[in-house]
């Protein structure tokens, strides 16, 4: 299961405290950040359980951080004429 986020986290020295307490907390979690990404993803994944985003969103909240999930998008291909 991959669950990814937006977030407003902005640098290196954040994003490593972040995923230090992510890591702590969640030991079967793999998580990594995009801060070149517009949105500034945070993605993370875990290969035996479902993530359920709210505890990671208030994880990040508790730290001064805003963080969202965002939706997968399919994008369908363009129809041939």
């Amino acid at each position: 299961m991959v669950e990814v986020f937006k977030t407003n986290v902005h640098d290196e020295v954040q994003a490593a405290m972040l995923l230090g307490c992510i890591h702590a907390r969640y030991a079967h979690y793999t998580a990594n950040f995009d801060l070149e990404d517009c949105d500034r993803i945070l993605r993370v994944k875990c290969a035996s359980a479902h993530i359920p985003p709210q505890p990671l969103i208030s994880l990040l909240q508790d730290h001064g951080f805003e963080a969202s999930v965002l939706p997968d998008e399919i994008i369908a291909p363009a129809a041939v004429v």
